[in-house]
């Protein structure tokens, strides 16, 4: 079977799991979540996941050319911050923070490439011990505990990481004014910048507005519970996979 294929079917796997796993009725019988977390945030967290951190396979396209024409730029941060010389607003207001907040922005964006690169490692793995589709969560966690733990283990961190930026509130408004900046200044030399390098950006800017009004659903003081409890989310399933038989 080519992997093409094979990817398409991990890929639906793979949100069936994160779709159980975020079921609400499956949370609730498992943790003790405040009244103020209920039914419509957790389906909110979920559609979150599967919209921007995994999507389905039919989206792929446009989000893998897209986020690859970034891949430049989040190994070399520097050649972005080049272009916020024409801002001197920015330069003016945020100064030798600047970087800073740019790294920190690239580093939430690259959330989907890890989740990718993540896949990519299902489907060897799948090839390697000829496991064939339908994947489904047997199969799935039998792919999973086929890596190394410390693999999986960067991967979750990484989406950790992008929860960690949104839960800073100050830190999250400052990335995005400094993105738009970005794009806008983009758009007004678009002989110098592909459309693939714009689009990145844009749907990266999407991705963090869409988190903010996933952390404004939520009271000041369920905002400070929203990480340990994806956290134990996520290694508890870790937990669970390993331990299997």
């Amino acid at each position: 079977m080519e992997r093409e294929k094979i990817l398409e079917e991990i890929i639906e796997g793979y949100r069936n799991t994160i779709a159980q796993r975020y079921h609400y009725q499956n949370i609730n019988s498992k943790y003790e979540i405040p009244e103020s977390i209920n039914e419509e945030i957790v389906n909110s967290i979920r559609s979150y996941f599967l919209n921007y951190v995994y999507p389905e396979s039919k989206k792929r396209t446009e989000l893998n050319e897209a986020f690859k024409s970034l891949d430049n730029y989040t190994k070399h941060p520097e050649k972005l911050l080049r272009i916020l010389v024409d801002s001197a607003r920015l330069l003016f207001s945020h100064g030798r923070h600047l970087p800073k907040i740019l790294k920190s922005g690239l580093k939430a964006m690259n959330t989907f490439k890890a989740a990718t690169n993540f896949e990519s490692k299902l489907v060897d793995a799948a090839i390697k011990n000829k496991i064939l589709p339908p994947y489904d969560q047997l199969k799935i966690n039998s792919l999973i505990k086929s890596l190394s733990r410390k693999e999986i283990q960067h991967f979750i961190d990484s989406s950790i990481s992008l929860f960690e930026i949104l839960h800073d509130q100050r830190l999250l408004e400052k990335i995005r004014e400094v993105i738009q900046t970005i794009i806008d200044i983009m758009r007004k030399k678009q002989k110098s910048y592909s459309i693939n390098e714009i689009r990145g950006l844009e749907i990266g800017l999407e991705m963090l507005h869409e988190g903010n009004v996933l952390f404004n659903q939520l009271t000041k003081e369920d905002q400070k519970r929203f990480v340990p409890f994806i956290v134990d989310i996520e290694q508890d399933t870790l937990d669970h996979i390993f331990s299997e038989k």
